[in-house]
């Protein structure tokens, strides 16, 4: 049942929890939706979109983490919205010395999160490879006691106890994992075998999208010109992050102790996710941004 999940404490705030999303949003059609849904939250204040390279990947493009600025930029354009976006570090972690990306990203992390008043933790939501905030921890570590990180990534069998850290958001910066891991930052994983829960067919998202407004027309257009562009389903990754850090009734978490490998202390790991509430959940938003009375103004 719902009501017996564990939620992780910091998930619930009496104030507005103040929250940078930071995303790999040209690597995957997921990105967008997962930001779109966080740029519309009401729950939070969102203070910053950063973007995140993919450089390592197979089908990675010259400038990923440059694409995925843009594409925020485009969203929030969409939107009208006048929250920030700022580029994160090109490409991963460096081998030695100065092991940091510095980058506006990683800076905005640190000032926001010494913003803060006491007490108070930035919620920095990592879809892709952990490289900015892991610089942000680099450069200035005090500001581990000052956020609390919710990254998409990994595996975890919670029935057996298993992790495997050989997926994609990993791969990108192996690194950023372990600095991230091996610090004291409060650290809650959505781990790619229970977020693969949340699936989408492209016949529902024609369906309750097409025709409504421009950016739910952009998120169509994506999801037809991307990356195996005949594809009907979808795993919609990243949003199964953004809706458990939303809506944490929406999701089961339990603290587990990490291998030593991956710093040997307790993390919070999702182990399930209300996946059906989650689609709701979005689709629900669509509808209520844009109505289709207001589409049908807009277009006539």
């Amino acid at each position: 049942m719902l009501a017996a999940w564990v939620v992780s404490p910091i998930a619930v705030s009496a104030t507005p929890v103040r929250v940078i999303v930071d995303a790999d949003t040209a690597n995957e059609v997921d990105d967008l939706f997962a930001v779109t849904r966080a740029a519309v939250a009401e729950e939070w204040d969102l203070l910053a979109v950063t973007a995140a390279q993919w450089q390592a990947s197979h089908w990675t493009i010259p400038e990923s983490m440059e694409e995925s600025h843009r594409l925020n930029q485009m969203i929030l354009a969409h939107l009208q919205s006048d929250i920030p976006t700022f580029r994160g570090g090109k490409n991963r972690l460096y081998d030695w010395g100065d092991q940091a990306q510095h980058s506006a990203a990683a800076y905005q992390i640190i000032r926001q999160a010494n913003a803060l008043p006491a007490g108070e933790k930035l919620k920095v939501l990592a879809l892709g490879s952990l490289t900015n905030v892991a610089s942000a921890l680099l450069i200035e570590p005090a500001v581990a006691d000052r956020i609390a990180v919710y990254w998409l990534g990994s595996q975890y069998d919670a029935a057996t106890g298993k992790h495997r850290i050989d997926d994609f958001n990993c791969m990108m910066d192996i690194q950023a994992v372990f600095k991230v891991f091996e610090s004291p930052v409060e650290l809650h994983v959505m781990p790619l075998n229970v977020a693969s829960a949340l699936t989408m067919e492209f016949s529902s998202v024609e369906a309750a999208m097409t025709g409504r407004h421009p950016l739910a027309d952009f998120l169509v257009d994506r999801w037809q010109t991307h990356i195996d562009p005949l594809k009907e389903r979808r795993i919609i990754w990243d949003l199964a992050l953004v809706t458990a850090a939303l809506k944490p009734d929406l999701a089961r978490a339990e603290k587990v102790v990490t291998p030593q490998l991956l710093g040997e202390r307790e993390v919070w790991f999702y182990s399930e996710i209300n996946a059906t509430a989650m689609r709701a959940d979005f689709f629900d938003m669509v509808a209520k941004l844009w109505p289709l009375e207001d589409a049908a103004l807009t277009q006539n």
